[in-house]
């Protein structure tokens, strides 16, 4: 490798510690706690329970974290791009003719919407955990903890708006300085208790589940908030490649976190009473504000993260068909990936907020989290094991090997975080129920809604021969009709010819196609000349492109078609939809739909169509 490669790397590694590892490095604020006094089957603290929880803590981030999503999973890209939805787009092309198919595109729809159920879980008990620190400095600020974390986490949607552009510089240099005290802090902790290393050895970890196999079952459930944050690695690879990721964490985050949980265990072999806190315990007095003031920083820097991965992930959804289309802002010139989503940013608040004031504390959240967590886990290596047999071709047996010792793993810590439904857990679930269900309904409801419209559509060719028999009347300019098909007559063509009982001298019937790859850097659109007037345009975005029509028809130019967005009006139909009992969906589902459709955002906005160009031609249909 080049020195300016080099550099350029070390470079990203660092942007890549902000964005990718904030919520995977503020764990040891809450995990040691919660296994040793939280709420759900406290382990007790005793020489050989600290050594097996620390061996579980290390195997856990080596097999989970490192070996399958550093090393494994991150090698399943999609043109550079990660994530669940970059995944489902891998296996959509390998078993797109497969009768199972569709299961499994199902499958990898309800792992992104329990997305959802971490984005808002992960702000809530990171701020929470942090400002919690104050209690240690002085108990006078018991009270004040849930104002302050409000304050903080209400204070970071309200500047969402204004884009990470600005402070994002500041983010690595931060986490870095993070990790770095998390290191120091397990060293000094360590070094008075050096016995706590030989956790290092598996045979602690597996003595530890001999000896109580009932209580290392349930601690898992608590064990796995070490490893949250570890799907951030695989959506988040797009931003800065597989290489720095996997430099930032073998080169700092791995360390950081292992000394870290391992100095915790070192303090409370010496002072079994630190785990009140053992996380802020391990600092000296004097250094317990500055503390509490960067772990405050650098869990609003893994707030920032997920946040700005389910605006992400919606916009993908969006572009693949799953979600209504809603408003975007895009808040740099110079990075096409910061954008921001008003309406899903509020919704994140309010649900943040709710979470904050329904549990309380750190402690009740860290019964809720895991559940959506170990979920997506499962759902990854599932979709993975696909991706390995169709794509890359590898044997059964090697797949089988690699991809089964992944998924019994994520299923023992899945079915763990079950046991915590009760207290807790049903929150995500429930979240990421609702965010599938109306996935689902939108997806199937288009579908309806686009077989109810084909049913009495006019083939496009026989239009074509009417107007050319007819004589019809000639407008100047040109008009350009949306659809999906561009073999049928757009409704809004014929409510036009209705109404105006004429035609523009060039019409264009447009549709827009969304690829199963990240971004369609050339060859974007399509043109096929019918006649003398008619001609069919097809565009093409990638799931990741923000749709820029005006910008995209630009090059129609070089296929013969020369388009003057001043003397262009942009045709878009205005479907007003009516529920039928006994249609091919469940009536409340049919009713949701029509909900989500009145709701929908503007093509006009979406698409970037000039405002004073666009004509929108309504019509009935019943579902």
């Amino acid at each position: 490798m080049s020195e300016h490669n080099k550099s350029r790397t070390s470079t990203l590694a660092l942007a890549a510690l902000g964005v990718v590892y904030g919520d995977i490095g503020t764990s040891p604020l809450y995990t040691i706690h919660e296994i040793f006094a939280g709420a759900h089957h406290p382990v007790p603290i005793t020489s050989d329970n600290i050594l097996g929880i620390l061996s579980v803590i290390f195997w856990s981030l080596m097999i989970v974290v490192a070996l399958k999503y550093v090393v494994f999973v991150m090698r399943a890209d999609n043109r550079g791009e990660g994530g669940i939805m970059a995944l489902m787009a891998l296996v959509q092309r390998s078993v797109s003719n497969r009768p199972y198919g569709p299961l499994l595109m199902l499958l990898g729809l309800f792992g992104a919407a329990l997305f959802y159920g971490d984005s808002v879980i992960t702000p809530a008990i990171s701020v929470l955990s942090a400002v919690e620190g104050l209690e240690i400095v002085t108990p006078a600020f018991k009270p004040y903890i849930i104002p302050i974390s409000l304050t903080v986490l209400i204070g970071l949607f309200l500047v969402q708006k204004q884009g990470t552009s600005s402070i994002g510089k500041f983010f690595g240099p931060v986490v870095v300085l993070w990790f770095s005290s998390l290191g120091l802090l397990g060293i000094i902790n360590i070094a008075a208790a050096p016995q706590v290393l030989a956790a290092l050895n598996p045979v602690h970890a597996l003595r530890y589940f001999m000896i109580d196999p009932t209580l290392g079952y349930f601690s898992l459930g608590a064990t796995v908030l070490a490893v949250t944050g570890a799907e951030a690695l695989y959506a988040d690879m797009g931003h800065f490649g597989r290489k720095p990721v996997q430099l930032a964490w073998f080169g700092l985050v791995l360390p950081g976190l292992v000394l870290n949980y391992y100095g915790q265990g070192a303090l409370l072999l010496v002072n079994p009473q630190a785990i009140a806190n053992p996380f802020y315990l391990m600092a000296p007095n004097w250094a317990l504000l500055p503390m509490v003031v960067l772990a405050t920083a650098a869990t609003v820097i893994a707030s920032q993260a997920v946040i700005s991965g389910t605006y992400s992930i919606t916009q993908q959804a969006m572009q693949l068909g799953y979600v209504p289309r809603m408003e975007i802002q895009h808040t740099s010139q110079q990075e096409r990936g910061q954008i921001y989503l008003p309406g899903i940013n509020w919704a994140l608040m309010i649900a943040v907020a709710v979470l904050v004031v329904g549990f309380g504390s750190s402690t009740k959240l860290a019964a809720a989290y895991g559940i959506a967590v170990t979920g997506t886990m499962v759902i990854t290596t599932l979709l993975a094991f696909v991706v390995v047999r169709k794509l890359w071709g590898w044997g059964w047996g090697l797949s089988l090997a690699v991809a089964g010792s992944f998924l019994a793993v994520d299923i023992v810590y899945f079915s763990a975080n079950l046991l915590k439904i009760g207290e807790g857990g049903w929150f995500p679930l429930l979240l990421g129920l609702g965010v599938f269900i109306l996935m689902i309904t939108w997806k199937q409801g288009r579908a309806l809604l686009y077989k109810r419209l084909s049913s009495d559509a006019l083939p496009l060719t026989k239009l074509v021969e009417n107007a050319s028999k007819s004589g019809m009347a000639s407008i100047p300019g040109t008009a350009i009709f949306l659809t999906p098909n561009t073999d049928m007559t757009p409704h809004a063509l014929l409510h036009s010819l209705k109404h105006y009982k004429s035609l523009h001298e060039q019409v264009v019937i447009l549709t827009v196609e969304t690829l199963d790859i990240p971004h369609v850097k050339q060859d974007q659109v399509k043109v096929e000349q019918i006649d003398e007037r008619f001609f069919r345009v097809k565009v093409m975005f990638g799931f990741m492109d923000q749709p820029d029509l005006p910008k995209a028809l630009e090059d129609c130019a070089s296929h013969g078609l020369a388009l003057d967005m001043m003397n262009t009006s942009f045709f878009l139909g205005r479907e007003t939809l009516i529920p039928k009992i006994g249609s091919d969906m469940a009536l409340w589902r049919e009713k949701l739909f029509v909900t989500m459709f009145r709701n929908a955002g503007s093509a006009a906005i979406y698409f970037r169509l000039p405002p004073n160009r666009v004509v929108e031609l309504g019509t009935q249909v019943v579902l």
